[in-house]
């Protein structure tokens, strides 16, 4: 799903080209592409290109529609992932966990993110807090949602965080992300997780992040995974792209075993 309008970054296009390098390094029996806008949009209820995203979002629904299987998103900013999620949370209930493994938390509102910019609100409207048009149907209950790999973020997305309840992990202690970990396990991946050392190719790269291995080794533990996303790779053609391509395609069979 090459969607690009979330990002509120300059380099946001190259999230079209990072959608397309994805899917191609995935494992997958089928691949199916969302044929997205290709426009920028207007900022409405406080959402950059919120015109975009809605029929953006009501494209992916159309694709989701006719699939019957584990879906791997290939994103596109983290915004790729609202539809996929709420997908999922309608067929498995509050037996679901989101394992949301981000630099950045997501939990911003339209009126605590002055760019507007949606990858920055996307886990908070799955909660059922964001803008109206875009809330799912079915929202997340907090005990739901595990955010791991966290670095950085705004005091009002870690006061909201607390406030809600969120079960965090660092980097750290990434790998306490399975303790107690049972039932459908949805995985979003964004991959300015990783240390920009070893895949600096994400709009919003954040230092000291998480190594690649340690990251495929934890998704290959996974148990029951029924969903996941692949999102924020933003290739600017640098000399370290084959490396980084390498770590998609390792993560990509390790969701997919």
């Amino acid at each position: 799903m090459p969607q690009w309008q979330g990002s509120g970054s300059s380099g946001a296009p190259r999230l079209v080209a990072g959608a397309r390098r994805t899917a191609e390094l995935i494992p997958a029996d089928a691949r199916v592409t969302v044929p997205v806008l290709d426009a920028d949009g207007e900022m409405k209820a406080g959402v950059r290109a919120l015109d975009v995203l809605l029929e953006n979002l009501r494209l992916t629904h159309e694709a989701l529609a006719g699939i019957d299987d584990v879906v791997i998103t290939a994103g596109g900013d983290c915004g790729v992932d609202l539809a996929p999620i709420a997908a999922a949370r309608k067929r498995h209930g509050d037996r679901l966990t989101v394992l949301w493994i981000d630099a950045h938390p997501d939990v911003y509102t339209p009126q605590t993110l002055p760019s507007g910019s949606f990858h920055g609100m996307v886990l908070r409207t799955l909660l059922g807090d964001g803008a109206a048009p875009l809330v799912p149907e079915r929202p997340l209950a907090p005990e739901q949602v595990i955010l791991a790999g966290l670095r950085t973020g705004d005091a009002t997305e870690y006061e909201y965080i607390e406030r809600a309840g969120l079960r965090t992990r660092g980097v750290e202690d990434l790998d306490r992300v399975l303790d107690g970990l049972t039932g459908p396990v949805y995985v979003h991946i964004d991959l300015d997780v990783l240390d920009p050392s070893e895949f600096g190719s994400t709009c919003y790269p954040v230092p000291d992040g998480v190594p690649s291995q340690r990251l495929v080794d934890l998704v290959s533990r996974l148990d029951n995974v029924v969903g996941a996303a692949i999102t924020e790779h933003a290739p600017s053609g640098g000399p370290g792209e084959v490396g980084e391509s390498e770590v998609i395609r390792r993560l990509g069979a390790a969701l997919g075993r």
